[in-house]
């Protein structure tokens, strides 16, 4: 067991408010924390749409998707609970539903970085994870189970994203702060792709382009996090309110 700190809990409540701001999540989607490097849980919130949860919501979760805590968890917590067992560099993780990365997980174009910002997506394309290969041809989509989970973190391999077909993505990073860039960004790229596509054929970032950009660019997430807490901070209780340049 570990102790999720104030500052954590406060992080992790703005994380969830500023996706949905984003436009990554909306009543649905969840993003995770681990509270320290290694550890053999993390922490998400109750069953709950991000944009209300607060501090007094977030639940400690095992590797298993267990929880001591009687409220309703969300149904895929084992997307985060398999991804954290076989990923120790990761500290958290964000499964979102956003609109414009949705399509490119039910076609062959692949979903590759366009904007120097999505660097982090490197130089192929995202992998995408085909829930029939475990699941058959009947199943609702979603990641109920801890073999489902295993699955979905052999697709994602070391990757800090993968798709999920028909159903959204996940995201990973060694940090909130840079988990929640990566989410939102990738979002940006999948828009900017698409829209790069209706107009003609689009030069993506090569691979040396991708992690130069990436090296260069995601040392500075917390600028954009900083910002965003900001633009979220009038709606979260005073007490839960996050790290940032205004912070009481």
């Amino acid at each position: 067991m570990t102790t999720l700190t104030a500052t954590q809990a406060a992080d992790l409540v703005a994380a969830n408010r500023i996706l949905v701001r984003q436009g990554v999540l909306d009543a649905f989607g969840h993003v995770s924390m681990r509270a320290a490097p290694g550890a053999d849980t993390f922490w998400l919130s109750r069953n709950l749409a991000p944009g209300s949860v607060t501090a007094s919501d977030l639940i400690e979760h095992d590797l298993d998707g267990a929880t001591d805590d009687p409220r309703k968890p969300y149904l895929e917590r084992f997307i985060h609970a398999e991804i954290y067992r076989r990923r120790p560099d990761v500290m958290a993780v964000v499964h979102s539903h956003s609109p414009s990365v949705v399509p490119f997980s039910v076609v062959g174009t692949g979903l590759r970085p366009v904007l120097h910002m999505a660097g982090f997506l490197g130089g192929q394309a995202t992998p995408v994870f085909e829930i029939s290969d475990a699941a058959g041809d009947a199943s609702d989509l979603l990641i109920t189970s801890s073999s489902l989970g295993a699955a979905l973190a052999g697709t994602l391999r070391d990757a800090p994203v993968a798709l999920m077909r028909g159903h959204g993505s996940v995201a990973v990073g060694g940090s909130l702060q840079e988990v929640v860039y990566r989410a939102v960004y990738t979002e940006f790229n999948a828009h900017a792709q698409a829209t790069a596509l209706a107009l003609g054929k689009p030069r993506y970032l090569s691979a040396g382009e991708a992690a130069a950009a990436n090296a260069t660019i995601s040392g500075q997430a917390v600028r954009a996090w900083d910002v965003w807490c900001e633009q979220v901070r009038p709606d979260i209780p005073a007490g839960d309110r996050a790290s940032g340049p205004g912070r009481e």
